[in-house]
């Protein structure tokens, strides 16, 4: 089913609400789970779904992005046309870089009449879910549709931030809103809605007839979303829902997907990791997530220099930590951190290379790579020394430390 499937993933979103893990990378290159990339679960699904011929398309400050998939994702035989193959703006439509989902593809109109595909599966680069794609294509093929949406139900205080559709018995949406300030509750589930995932998947002709007519209007936002999809449905098209989570597919179905586009979100979905039983199983077998692995030595906890033993507490430690008598508790550490003697490390995300000086005491913080924290610094207890310090402190109070940060 996929063999004639062409595979557009959407990598090029500047992340603003991700400030300032943002400021010198794109979104979909942000560390997740002391181990991965956020792009590392759509690339995975679709290793595991069989999708073998992926464009990945990115613009904002990729080159981490793009090192991270040379590193990691160098897996597919382009001889037997497999590939996973990087396409940044060219400009081969005009002087503009892409300035919308709609408008990043039709710049790269060319690459999809030359494939030899029939069918466009279009993914964004910035969620955390697993998902076989090979059952979305089946329902799409088996309804004719022209465009299949993959969707799922949220909380309907959540819903504001999605598209929000409305679909009837025959599975056809017949309404969608982008990101509307009251969402429509689904029916009969009045503390639901019913929202997009931002997956598409089109016929090729389709998609090319409905990417040139955006174009050809200037009022278009050029964004599926608001754009794209809205117009077809007032149209003639036939636009069906497929819905996240059900028994199709051969992963196993655990409904977890979180778009992790602010910092609370974000900092949330790692905390989801902790849990007793975590929401979303990295351990499971049947649906590993890749990455790129850099040749670093075991975590290990070693007593500090005061003989104190250390304190490691629910937490997920990558390769090459050490804990030197501090206390870890409740947190995630990405490779190479150090956490030094009688510091304490709570509610936390830090990513390479910190180090945490002796005594330092840190809660409910990310600390972006390549930070050194003195001795005795103390980081998440005092918003207003954190402000002076130029830190982020979102929404819901995590504050953020920034990478290479140097303390005075």
């Amino acid at each position: 089913m996929l063999s004639n499937t062409l595979t557009i993933l959407l990598a090029g979103g500047v992340g603003s609400r991700l400030h300032p893990l943002t400021i010198d990378r794109a979104k979909p290159a942000v560390p997740f789970a002391g181990k991965y990339r956020i792009i590392d679960f759509a690339l995975s699904n679709c290793l595991h779904s069989g999708a073998r011929r992926v464009l990945v398309l990115t613009q904002y400050k990729s080159h981490s992005l793009q090192k991270h998939l040379r590193d990691g994702w160098s897996i597919f035989n382009p001889e037997i046309q497999e590939y996973i193959t990087v396409v940044p703006p060219q400009m081969r439509t005009g002087d503009s870089w892409y300035s919308g989902t709609a408008n990043a593809i039709y710049q790269n109109l060319y690459l999809l009449q030359r494939s030899g595909a029939e069918n466009v599966l279009i993914l964004s680069g910035d969620h955390i879910y697993r998902m076989d794609y090979a059952a979305l294509v089946k329902s799409h093929l088996k309804s004719h549709a022209d465009v299949t949406v993959a969707c799922m139900d949220v909380p309907v205080e959540e819903a504001s931030d999605f598209g929000v559709m409305a679909v009837n018995d025959r599975h056809e949406i017949i309404e969608f809103q982008e990101k509307p300030k009251f969402p429509k509750p689904m029916p009969g589930h009045p503390d639901r809605a019913l929202v997009s995932m931002g997956i598409y998947m089109f016929q090729l002709d389709v998609l090319i007839r409905e990417l040139e007519a955006d174009h050809a209007d200037p009022n278009s936002a050029h964004d599926f979303g608001k754009s794209i999809i809205p117009r077809m449905i007032k149209g003639s098209s036939a636009v069906h829902e497929y819905r996240f989570g059900g028994k199709a597919g051969r992963v196993t179905q655990d409904r977890y997907w979180r778009d992790v586009g602010t910092l609370d979100a974000y900092y949330e979905a790692n905390m989801d990791l902790l849990l007793p039983v975590p929401p979303l199983d990295l351990y499971q077998d049947d649906w590993s997530i890749r990455t790129y692995h850099g040749q670093n030595p075991p975590a290990r906890m070693v007593p500090g220099r005061s003989g104190h033993q250390g304190e490691l507490i629910n937490s997920i430690l990558g390769a090459g930590t050490i804990i030197s008598g501090g206390t870890v508790r409740h947190s995630i550490l990405s490779a190479r951190v150090v956490v030094e003697d009688l510091a304490e490390v709570e509610n936390s995300i830090l990513f390479e290379d910190v180090r945490v000086g002796a005594g330092a005491k840190l809660q409910k913080c990310i600390v972006d790579k390549d930070v050194i924290i003195p001795p005795g610094t103390m980081i998440g207890f005092n918003p207003e020394e954190d402000l002076e310090r130029q830190f982020t402190i979102s929404e819901r109070g995590v504050t953020v430390v920034p990478k290479g940060y140097r303390f005075s």
